[in-house]
């Protein structure tokens, strides 16, 4: 049986890929959806010796299947945002724990104690609705700091704003998570100069503003908060992990999550380091559900194992991907 301290415990990718090829096995013989379309590929797991012959599950099966390894209760279903009508992502989760010891370790890790930070967060599109993972994650942050200026704003900029420049020029560590449009709704409104602050952007516009290049937006977010870097979180529903990237754009996983890249054109082979393809997770605090999804957004590796975001496939885009609708 797989424990979480065999996940959380990582420290070498020769352990990674031991405990990988581990959990494909278990899910495998546990998630009838993700043996289903393991057979569909022909794919006999006792010949998969190495994480690149392991089969990655289209995202899309989120929104279609359950997508789930356990035969435990289900304790929390985090859903996808989508417009009104559209079939959203459902993502069942047997021990909410796992989630929990995932981002408290993840933000250890990548930032130091949650106790040192003022968090504040700007993610309106993500509270006025049920089941965000994001939404949950950043609640028990909150919490954690013990800090009482910490917590959500929905749509009050003002009283966010005076906030924000009070905490900043009294010398406190803050640390700013926001839904892309809505910073840059911030920034409109009021222009700072903050010395203290981190401001983490999470992406999306969620249909309120036109989308442009990461850089430029972060060009963009910089001038008007007055910083030198923007800070980014690469999460999703489907996941139970988050890359952090310090700015730049690159992003780094935490030691039980790592990123492969897809051939755009054969979506069972992988390209070279730098090249542009597919981004497949593996996320090992997945082990409920699924540890190897193949995403719909296209990225590149580096040499380190830290990678880039540089935008989604459209429906047309993703051969490979519609091979399977079981």
């Amino acid at each position: 049986m797989i424990q979480p301290q065999d996940i959380f415990s990582i420290a070498s990718q020769k352990q990674f890929d031991k405990l990988t090829l581990k959990v494909f096995r278990f899910q495998y013989e546990n998630n009838k959806v993700y043996r289903e379309f393991c057979d569909f590929l022909k794919t006999n797991p006792q010949k998969v010796k190495t994480i690149q012959q392991i089969p990655f599950l289209p995202i899309q099966f989120f929104k279609s299947h359950q997508v789930i390894s356990s035969s435990e209760t289900i304790q929390e279903t985090f859903t996808s945002s989508g417009t009104t009508g559209m079939i959203t992502s459902k993502h069942l989760v047997t021990d909410i724990s796992l989630y929990e010891q995932s981002f408290r370790n993840a933000f250890s890790e990548f930032y130091g104690n949650i106790e040192d930070y003022t968090i504040l967060a700007l993610l309106p599109s993500y509270l006025e609705r049920d089941g965000s993972s994001l939404i949950y994650m950043v609640n028990d942050l909150i919490e954690r700091s013990n800090k009482e200026d910490s917590g959500f704003y929905l749509n009050n900029y003002d009283e966010l704003i005076s906030k924000l420049i009070l905490l900043d020029n009294s010398g406190q560590n803050v640390l700013l998570i926001g839904v892309t449009y809505a910073l840059l709704d911030l920034i409109e409104k009021q222009t700072f100069q903050l010395k203290n602050t981190i401001i983490m952007e999470t992406g999306g516009m969620k249909g309120k503003r036109k989308e442009i290049i990461r850089e430029e937006l972060h060009a963009v977010l910089a001038k008007g908060f007055g910083v030198k870097n923007i800070h980014s979180e690469y999460g999703m529903t489907e996941l139970l992990s988050q890359a952090y990237s310090f700015g730049n754009g690159i992003f780094e996983c935490p030691n039980w999550m790592q990123i492969l890249i897809r051939d755009t054109e054969d979506a069972l082979t992988y390209v070279d380091i730098g090249k542009t393809g597919g981004i497949n997770v593996i996320d090992l605090a997945n082990i409920n559900s699924c540890s190897f999804i193949a995403t719909q957004d296209l990225g590149k590796k580096h040499l380190n194992n830290s990678f880039e975001v540089l935008g989604r496939f459209d429906n047309s885009d993703i051969r490979g991907c519609n091979l399977m609708v079981l």
